[in-house]
Order: structure tokens, then C-alpha cells, then sequence
């Protein structure tokens, strides 16, 4: 537990990214088979959660791909910018390591 409050700076923007990439999964994946106006709370949830990124993610893509296929290019954005987050804090040192035993 003590590790996890150490890096709280590391984990909590990781986990928040995560679950974005998994909710976009989500979308992705429920939006098959579904109507973009299905009117059911989980959709809504996912809609709700997951458009401000889709946005983003349609102006950094200048508008250039199909709506459908948005929620995968911006699984790829957020797992970009994890990592990026990741290696920002590798090289100011304050990334967690692994203790040699």
C-alpha cells in the first residue's frame, strides 16, 4: 500500500488512462451491434465517458476517418500518450522502479 501512495502521480493518470482505453473498447465493440441512438443507460454511460476523447481524437485525425472507427484510433491516442506519460516520468526520475531483491 505504501508503494501505491508513494507513486500516487504515476498510478492514478495510469489507471484513469486504462480505464478510458478499456471504455473505448467498450464502445467500440457494444457499438456493433447497436444504434448510436440506443437509448439504454449502459450505451449512454459509454457515450457519455468516451465522447470528450473522441472528440480529441477527430481533431487530431483532421475529421479524416470514419466515426466507427474513431473509438480504435483513440485506444491508440490514450495507450500513446500512457506510455508517453510513463517515459516523461522516467526521465525526471520519478517513474517507479523495481527493487532489486
Amino acid at each position: 500500500m505504501a508503494y501505491l501512495l508513494e507513486y500516487w502521480y504515476f498510478h492514478l493518470p495510469n489507471y484513469v488512462i486504462a480505464a478510458l482505453i478499456y471504455t473505448m473498447l467498450g464502445r467500440f465493440l457494444l457499438g456493433l451491434f447497436v444504434p448510436y441512438e440506443w437509448d439504454n443507460f449502459i450505451w449512454r454511460f459509454f457515450c457519455r465517458i468516451t465522447d470528450p476523447v473522441l472528440a480529441v481524437t477527430r481533431w487530431l485525425t483532421f475529421g479524416a476517418l470514419p466515426y466507427g472507427l474513431l473509438p480504435l484510433i483513440a485506444v491508440v491516442w490514450l495507450f500513446l500518450l500512457r506510455i508517453a506519460y510513463w517515459m516523461l516520468l522516467y526521465r525526471l526520475g520519478l517513474a517507479p522502479t523495481v527493487a532489486a531483491g
